[in-house]
């Protein structure tokens, strides 16, 4: 490792703190009744009910989502045998993976003994404290044993993700590889280099799933295993040997369909390569330095394909596609095992998920290239956040089917969306305006119609049946990028492109733009420009004469000048004095909309009050009932100056003209969002709880305070939403994902179904 890099991660894992875990308390502890419930005496009414009922620990502890990584540091990644406490940022790392991935509690415990009897015996006796137990980095033989025992003598998930997670990452490249090559699993030639844990557990799993064990040749560092060889042999590799009078690598490389390489550096060759079947998988999976490079392969054979497990080059084989999400599907129904069935279920499904479409996340992780599945995309990149939502689904109900569940899902539906909403965050708040969506479909028309995460969002929009597409631009663009991501959209079929230089419906849109623009310094010729260059403007234009139902733009661009057009060829509703912007943060703690976000530079009382108003209306139609805290550095007439009166004048406006809707102020931000707090100050508050609407003084504190509560509490931003505009519009900013577009697509359609009623 170059000094630069090792000096970067020892300061990685030094500052700010040491090491990269901490434990968070989930239940405030503020106060004496706080304590006396966390702790003595309330804490025993808990107890009691779990020495009562054992299966009550899953509803009063943290035990039904807590694994355990244990290691006693004698294999540890290719550092080898570096004791138990050396092994602990190892072991730190994969519960940060546990938890990053797929929401799993995870402490790592390193256990000082060689023994197996003493190291089964220690974990053995942490039953009672977790969940399941993710076993890391013991030297085989003795990891086979120690599983072995601990499975027999536990009642909760044991799992040696060296072993079981390496076996279905490869289980399923090896699957998927042999669809790109046309090739069956049971009709193949395999030739195993490594016979260590990983290689072992990887040739049980393949033979589970019909690899025919007579197909089946293992090399290690004695060469051969064969019938009758004696060194280094034992009852887990035996199990591969075979009657033979080859030696060597060399001697067993004709016609073979597989190579699998769990083993050391470079002990693949060119040579070795050039002999194989037509079609050649070679997984070369040794780390960091594979068995053969994959342009050595390529050199002798351009029909081969590779995989490593490394991240740069294609095809990596990493096992974090696979134990985050098949812990979580155990932990969610109390499996007591994780069994062969449950294995090949995730074999499965990170297979099936290779053959659609990569997301925003992943292509944006991967410097903006698109993958597809063939050769060089056999199984999902490891950021891909669709893992979360196809795993644990899968592996709880195979679970359920083979009566290792204790306790059974009954709504698979509201599960699912609970997977989705720890991925996306946003996918329980919208899932009512999703399943609205849905129902009616409107034509959505796309200014910038080229981008490409307008073309991936289009791309989930059409396979929901979210709404109906229209496209704005250069049609060959659009399709060579539809093409370079490999999507399944049908310009004609399924979706609409309009070039604005050749719009049949050229002649109609400019005299609808000069009528609206003449009487504001527009010229015939001038509209004809605007038209056929301007994208926002026809999207205008057509959603102004039903054309569309509803635009969406600024995906490039700013925002502003996007909002130029707005103003200009949408207008704000009668009565207002603009339009408004309203965004909406998911955070952990709760959902909360901020206004006004992006428009109006210094509201006036009458437009905060309006803004407050139609803001409302937006919250209401997520489910939520509004409760507006008018925001100010003033809390309830402390400070006596134009900006606090501004808000109390706007309260006074909203409780006139708008008497029924929940609104506060002026306070601080603290008080909006704490009752506590707020008691202190004014004991007659028209909301309690928390305040879900938070209405800004200025576009500057509103813009100010948005963009630091994402940033600083890892917020998913859904906007932002225009409101009182005359027809459904709505302006996005440069840095709004796929997942973003595809949520205010939803919103869009929603939007101008309500208006339609």
């Amino acid at each position: 490792m170059a000094d630069e890099l090792s000096q970067a991660a020892l300061d990685y894992h030094r500052y700010p703190m040491p090491g990269k875990l901490e434990v968070t308390p989930t239940k405030n502890m503020v106060n004496q009744r706080d304590l006396a419930l966390a702790y003595s005496p309330g804490v025993a009414a808990a107890s009691l009910a779990i020495a009562e009922n054992p299966a009550c620990a899953a509803d009063y502890t943290t035990r039904g989502n807590l694994v355990a990584v244990i290691s006693n540091g004698t294999a540890v990644l290719g550092l080898g045998s570096i004791g138990a406490l050396a092994s602990k940022p190892v072991m730190e790392g994969k519960a940060v993976l546990f938890k990053k991935f797929a929401g799993v509690n995870a402490f790592d415990i390193e256990v000082d003994t060689l023994d197996v009897d003493r190291f089964v015996d220690a974990v053995s006796l942490l039953e009672p404290t977790f969940g399941g137990i993710n076993l890391e980095d013991i030297k085989a033989p003795e990891c086979f044993e120690v599983e072995k025992r601990l499975k027999a003598k536990m009642k909760i998930p044991v799992f040696h993700d060296d072993q079981h997670g390496t076996a279905i990452c490869v289980a399923a490249a090896i699957r998927n590889g042999l669809k790109v090559a046309g090739k069956n699993l049971e009709d193949i030639k395999l030739v195993c280099s490594g016979a260590g844990a990983a290689a072992i557990a990887c040739l049980n799993l393949l033979v589970q799933m019909g690899l025919k064990k007579e197909n089946i040749t293992v090399n290690d560092r004695f060469g051969i295993i064969y019938k009758g060889r004696v060194d280094e042999m034992n009852p887990y590799n035996s199990a591969y040997a075979i009657e033979t009078e080859a030696r060597t690598l060399d001697d067993v490389m004709d016609g073979v369909d597989v190579f699998l390489g769990l083993s050391a550096p470079r002990v693949l060759k060119q040579e070795h390569v050039k002999r194989m079947a037509p079609n050649p998988l070679i997984l070369a999976l040794a780390n960091p330095e594979p068995e053969i490079r994959p342009e050595l392969v390529h050199e002798v054979r351009n029909d081969a394909i590779v995989a490593t497990g490394r991240s740069d080059y294609p095809n990596q084989v990493n096992n974090v596609l696979c134990f985050p999400f098949l812990f979580r599907g155990a932990l969610d129904v109390g499996a007591t095992e994780i069994n062969e069935a449950m294995k090949i279920a995730v074999v499965e499904a990170i297979g099936d998920l290779a053959m659609r479409e990569a997301s925003d996340t992943v292509v944006a992780a991967y410097g903006g290239k698109a993958f597809s599945f063939g050769r060089e995309y056999l199984i999902p990149k490891p950021f891909d956040p669709r893992l979360m939502t196809i795993i644990p689904p899968r592996v709880a109900k195979v679970a359920m089917e083979t009566g290792v569940a204790t306790r059974p899902i009954t709504d698979f539906e509201t599960y699912q969306r609970q997977l989705e909403g720890f991925v996306f965050r946003s996918g329980m708040t919208m899932k009512p305006v999703f399943e609205l969506a849905k129902s009616n479909p409107q034509r959505i028309v796309f200014a910038e119609g080229e981008s490409q995460r307008v073309i991936n969002a289009v791309q989930i929009l059409v396979d929901d049946g979210i709404c109906k597409p229209i496209l704005l631009g250069d049609p060959a663009s659009i399709q060579q990028n539809i093409d370079n991501y490999g999507l399944r959209l049908k310009v004609g079929e399924n979706i609409e492109v309009i070039d604005p230089r050749n719009n049949p419906e050229y002649q109609k849109h400019k005299v609808a733009y000069y009528e609206l623009m003449c009487r504001k310094g527009i010229t015939p010729s001038y509209s004809k420009r605007v038209i056929a260059t301007r994208n926002t403007a026809l999207a205008a234009i057509m959603v102004r004469s039903g054309d569309a139902d509803a635009m969406i733009c600024g995906v490039e661009g700013n925002f502003i000048s996007h909002l130029r057009y707005v103003r200009d060829l949408i207008g704000a509703r009668a009565g207002l004095i603009d339009v408004a912007a309203v965004t909406m943060l998911i955070l952990k703690r709760g959902t909360y909309f901020l206004t006004d976000t992006h428009v109006s530079v210094n509201p006036t009382a009458a437009q905060i009050a309006d803004n407050t108003a139609l803001a409302a209306e937006l919250v209401s139609g997520f489910g939520m009932e509004p409760k507006a805290a008018l925001l100010s550095h003033s809390n309830f007439g402390s400070r006596q100056n134009e900006h606090s009166e501004k808000m109390r004048q706007a309260l006074q406006i909203l409780r006139d003209k708008y008497p029924d809707l929940l609104a506060e102020g002026e306070m601080h931000a603290d008080a909006a969002l704490s009752q506590e707090i707020r008691d202190r100050l004014f004991k007659n508050s028209a909301f309690t709880g928390e305040a879900n609407l938070l209405v800004c003084p200025s576009l500057n504190a509103a813009n100010i305070a948005y963009n630091m509560t994402k940033m600083l509490a890892d917020g998913l931003p859904v906007g932002p939403m225009l409101v009182g505009t005359n027809y459904p519009a709505h302006i996005l900013t440069e840095s709004t994902t796929v997942r973003g577009i595809v949520n205010m697509a939803a919103f869009a359609s929603l939007d101008a179904m309500n208006r339609k009623r």
